[in-house]
Formats: structure tokens, C-alpha cells, sequence
């Protein structure tokens, strides 16, 4: 449901198939995508069609799996990210490690391909913050590997620590340990409290029948996030700085890869003066919610820091859309932002402007704009 009502949104399906198909067991699932509704309601229907026997995988060889696919960092990191939350889950549960865990339903081909394709879907959104209401987990019991456990299943309670949730609004189960595990990685703020203005709407249906109707909607929008006394009261965005001044300069680069790794969305560094005139360098990794901790373990396990300044903060992004606008030498993907005057401008993407040029043996053009929305690009030949 969460794939299907993603794609409803506006992911590409065919960018979608393309980046599954880097997994390493594409031929053992089909993925097919429909139109449906529930009690009236329209949107997609998604299935995993799988002949998959094999249903016990380690933790370990789906980490393998999702690294050896080559996907784009942020999609890795996510994907690794919701197979890391239930491990540790399943960990706590039965008392052992987690990267020892067995998984069982989890371990199967189409439970991969959904937070395979949890993680691709919103990374193509990029969002910058997740925010979900209290989550329905439903009643009755459910059979799993280990026998029949009243609803919600360990797993899918434990995923759900510290996060509101609301019981028996159906018959049945209605959170599944999959879907708990992509909240739990993803949502920065349960409950929110700020303002949010939806744009777009998308609704993934279910397969099963309830008292209400089964579909899970997902909306993109821009968030204001509740300011209380000129600060965030509460802060899903963080910026984890140090002053460092007895570090080799080529120990930077490094660091900053494994923060980017860890989940930071920037890393900077800026030239200041310590105590007795010592030039240092103060390194900042800016990074949401879910990331902080790791983020955090990042700078004090690879750097010289012995300690960090953790400063939660408010985010204030304009709203923001993305075209595909054609020229004579090809496509450019462009971001547009409108101001709160109302006001639109926009940016074409660096990449898509470097490669044309390239591809065409001119310099790196210089892009032009009315304060409209016409759009012209212009290549400066050399």
C-alpha cells in the first residue's frame, strides 16, 4: 500500500522498474500495478508476484544484497536504514545481536522488494521532513513464523515504541512489521502540531476489506513546523558542530564522507581561532531526526572531537515543484520555488546543464529567466 499510493503520487513507474532491477533477484518477482478503489475511493493497487520459497534470509545477506545493487547513496541509506529497525526490533525480542537476526516474513523476496522500493519511492520525493499521523495497528490475532500473537504482532509493537498509535478502529491487522519499519525509519515527527499546506495527493489501496476503507494516503506539501517563543518546540532538524584544532587536514575528507554516509544531508567547515590564537576548524553536519544519533557517533568515532554541541532547529522551506523543460540541445530537469510574495524562480540542475553542455562542445552555459513562467536557457558558444 505504501508503494502503491507513492507511485500514485507521481513516482515514475518506469524509473521505479528501472531501480529494482539493479537488485540481485529480479527474476524472481514480478511487480505489477493497477487502478483500484475501496468504498469509493480510487488510487493504485500494487502486488509482488513471487515464487519465493525462501523465506529465512540473514540480516547480513540483505545488507549484501542492497549494497552489491549499486544504488544511489540516499536510496541505500534508506533502505538499509528500515532493514536495520527491524533487525534491531527482532533483536530485542528473541535476546540476541542484531546483526545475528534470522529474518522470517521480513526475509521474504516481496518483503524486499517493498522497502526496496519504500526507499526508492521516497527518495525520489527527497522530502524534507516526514510527519504522519497516530498509526491505526488494528485487533484480532495474526499467524507468524513463531505461532499466532494477538494484533499488533511483536515486531510491528516494538517498531512502534514511542509512537502514538491508536487500537481496534478494524477487524484484523492493520500495521504490518514492513510498514512499522518504514515509519520508524522515515517520520520525524508523529502527531505534528505545525501548519501543513497539501499539494498532492496519492492513495494506495489495500487488498484487504475493513469496516473503513483500506487505503493508505500519502500527501506532499509544504510544513510549518510550530514556533513557540522564536524557537521550534519541537525540533525535527538538528546541526551537530565541533571545533576541532589538532586534526591532519587530510582527515577531513574522510570524516565527511562517513557523515554524509551516516545521514547528514551537508557537512561545512569553517575557519575560526581557539584559545591562545590556535586556528581550527569548526566542522557542522546538518541531518534530520532519524539520522541524528548516527550522525553524532559518526564525528566522535572519526574524528579528534572529545564532545559535540547537538542544537536542535526549525526548517523554513519555500514551496517547490520540479519540470522538465526541453531545449534544442535536450532536457534539463528545473527546480521552481515560489516566494511568499509570490514570486516564482527557479534553478536548472547542475548536472542535466554540464552534461548538455558537454555533449555539445560548448562552455558551461549561462541560464536566463523572466520573472515568469516562460523559461529560456542559453549555451554561450566559446
Amino acid at each position: 500500500m505504501h508503494l502503491a499510493a507513492l507511485v500514485d503520487l507521481g513516482v515514475p513507474e518506469g524509473w521505479l522498474r528501472e531501480q529494482l532491477s539493479k537488485l540481485p533477484v529480479t527474476a524472481e518477482f514480478q511487480l505489477s500495478l493497477r487502478a483500484g478503489e475501496k468504498m469509493g475511493i480510487s488510487g493504485t493497487v500494487a502486488k509482488v508476484h513471487t515464487q519465493d520459497q525462501h523465506d529465512h534470509r540473514h540480516h547480513s545477506t540483505i545488507v549484501k544484497m542492497i549494497q552489491d545493487a549499486q544504488f544511489s547513496q540516499g536510496i541505500e541509506q534508506r533502505a538499509l536504514a528500515i532493514f536495520k529497525k527491524i533487525a534491531e526490533a527482532e533483536g530485542k525480542i528473541h535476546n540476541i545481536e542484531p546483526d545475528k537476526v534470522h529474518f522470517h516474513e521480513v526475509g521474504a523476496i516481496d518483503s524486499i522488494v517493498d522497502i526496496v522500493a519504500a526507499a526508492i519511492c521516497i527518495e525520489h520525493f527527497n522530502p524534507d521532513v516526514v510527519i504522519c499521523s497516530p498509526v491505526e495497528v488494528g485487533s484480532g490475532y495474526v499467524d507468524c513464523a513463531h505461532g499466532r500473537f494477538p494484533v499488533p504482532a511483536p515486531a510491528t509493537q516494538e517498531l512502534l515504541s514511542n509512537t502514538p498509535c491508536t487500537y481496534g478502529t478494524v477487524s484484523g491487522e492493520s500495521t504490518t512489521p514492513t510498514g512499522a519499519a518504514i515509519l520508524a525509519a522515515s517520520v520525524d515527527e508523529f502527531q505534528p502540531k505545525g501548519i501543513f499546506s497539501p499539494e498532492r495527493i496519492g492513495y494506495g489501496v489495500g487488498h484487504k476489506d475493513f469496516e473503513i476503507p483500506n487505503v493508505l494516503r500519502v500527501v506532499l506539501g509544504t510544513y510549518q513546523p510550530r514556533v513557540q517563543n522564536g524557537s521550534e518546540k519541537n525540533s525535527t532538524h538538528y546541526k551537530i558542530e565541533t571545533n576541532i584544532d589538532d586534526m591532519s587536514p587530510e582527515a577531513y575528507a574522510p570524516l565527511i564522507d562517513s557523515l554524509y554516509k551516516a545521514g547528514a544531508v551537508d557537512v561545512y567547515l569553517t575557519a575560526i581561532s581557539m584559545k591562545k590564537n590556535r586556528p581550527a576548524q569548526c566542522i557542522t553536519a546538518i541531518c534530520d531526526a532519524t539520522h541524528q544519533q548516527e550522525v553524532s557517533d559518526a564525528l566522535l568515532n572519526e574524528s579528534t572531537t572529545i564532545g559535540l554541541r547537538v542544537i536542535p532547529f526549525a526548517k523554513q522551506v519555500l514551496p517547490r515543484t520540479s519540470q522538465v523543460i526541453q531545449t534544442s540541445l535536450g532536457s534539463v530537469d528545473v527546480k521552481v520555488v515560489t516566494q511568499p510574495n509570490g514570486v516564482r524562480r527557479w534553478k536548472s540542475e547542475h548536472d542535466d546543464v554540464r552534461a548538455l553542455a558537454q555533449a555539445n562542445n560548448l562552455d558551461y552555459p549561462i541560464a536566463k529567466t523572466r520573472r515568469d513562467q516562460e523559461v529560456t536557457i542559453y549555451f554561450l558558444d566559446n
